[in-house]
């Protein structure tokens, strides 16, 4: 079992830029992947963007130029850096850890889920 747990959602306002964090423990041996979805109210859950371990990294071409994702293998923790946010980027952001999907994916393991709510 692998557990993930997300901080550094919260409100901003339009143009702000918002960091999150996702830190991983348990069988994390198992884990390539780490990634970032979100799920707005009346939405389906979405790929923002995924990171294996090696680097390679996939974006939804929504975010592509504002949202920059990163990892730190040895602290066993995916960040996602926000900036220029948009309210349409408003959701609740959840994080994932799989073992081998960069594109959109419902396999692995998922976080709790933070609220990021971007203001006009």
């Amino acid at each position: 079992q692998v557990q993930l747990v997300e901080s550094g959602g919260g409100l901003v306002q339009a143009g702000g830029s918002l960091r999150l964090s996702c830190a991983a423990s348990g069988s994390i041996l198992s884990i390539n992947v780490m990634g970032w979805y979100r799920q707005a109210p009346g939405k389906q859950r979405e790929l923002v963007a995924a990171i294996a371990r090696g680097g390679t990294t996939n974006y939804a071409d929504s975010v592509k130029g504002r949202f920059t994702i990163s990892r730190d293998n040895a602290k066993n923790t995916g960040y996602l850096q926000m900036n220029s946010l948009k309210p349409e980027d408003t959701a609740v952001y959840y994080c994932n850890a799989n073992w081998g999907f960069l594109k959109a994916t419902t396999v692995g393991y998922w976080g709790q889920g933070t609220q990021v709510t971007v203001s006009s």
